[in-house]
């Protein structure tokens, strides 16, 4: 582990939070060097807050007051966000758009993980689309966040086969689970400083990060 101070992280869901989960119980088993300060949803039934108290993690509800009052959400937003002192918002299965003031104004600040390889199937249903387009290949992407729905800079992208016989739960359950490694991965690489936002761009190692790094899984 780095001699850095851990990160400290806000995680915005919408649902169960697997993700959340799993950089959750990263953090706590200092795989990675930050720390889950708060988790937060728009949904008071998300499954994923009950995860997050069972984790000893601080859980709260910013309801959601309907597209035309977005901006009024982000506001309400704020003062849970300025207590946690986050140094980086995480989207976990987070299923609003934020607004482009708010993202512009924390540039570099946000990451999302989207369950297709960008660009490709951004928005909804992305297994479903992978299989009625025939495609060979489906994952996951982190990227940063930026006002362009689903297409800021890509970090890390998982990749997997898709199988004969493949329905959308199955090719789900599997992308899924890739997803648990590479979003607590990318968040340890800004833990360790490895990787950056400068110059309106992510840097990894020292290098601006041109094209995503790509794993494949079974």
């Amino acid at each position: 582990m780095s001699g850095r101070d851990p990160l400290r992280l806000a995680i915005l869901i919408s649902g169960r939070g697997s993700n959340m989960v799993a950089i959750a119980r990263a953090c706590a088993e200092n795989r990675i060097n930050a720390r889950v300060a708060v988790v937060l949803s728009e949904r008071p039934g998300a499954a994923g807050l009950d995860a997050a108290r069972a984790l000893g993690i601080e859980a709260g509800v910013v309801p959601w007051r309907g597209n035309t009052e977005r901006l009024q959400f982000e506001r309400d937003l704020e003062p849970a966000l300025a207590a946690a002192q986050p140094d980086l918002i995480v989207l976990a299965g987070f299923m609003r758009i934020l607004s482009p003031q708010f993202v512009e104004s924390r540039a570099g600040r946000i990451l999302n993980i989207h369950p297709s390889l960008l660009p490709k199937y951004r928005g909804l249903h992305t297994h479903r689309r992978v299989l009625e387009a025939g495609d060979r290949v489906h994952g996951a992407s982190v990227h940063f966040v930026t006002a362009e729905l689903d297409g800021g800079p890509l970090i890390l992208q998982s990749r997997v086969a898709v199988r004969t016989g493949d329905l959308e739960d199955t090719l789900s359950a599997r992308v899924q689970a890739t997803e648990h490694i590479i979003y607590p991965r990318v968040i340890g690489w800004l833990g360790e400083g490895r990787l950056a936002w400068r110059d309106d761009r992510p840097w990894l190692d020292g290098k601006p990060l041109t094209a995503p790094v790509v794993e494949d899984f079974p």
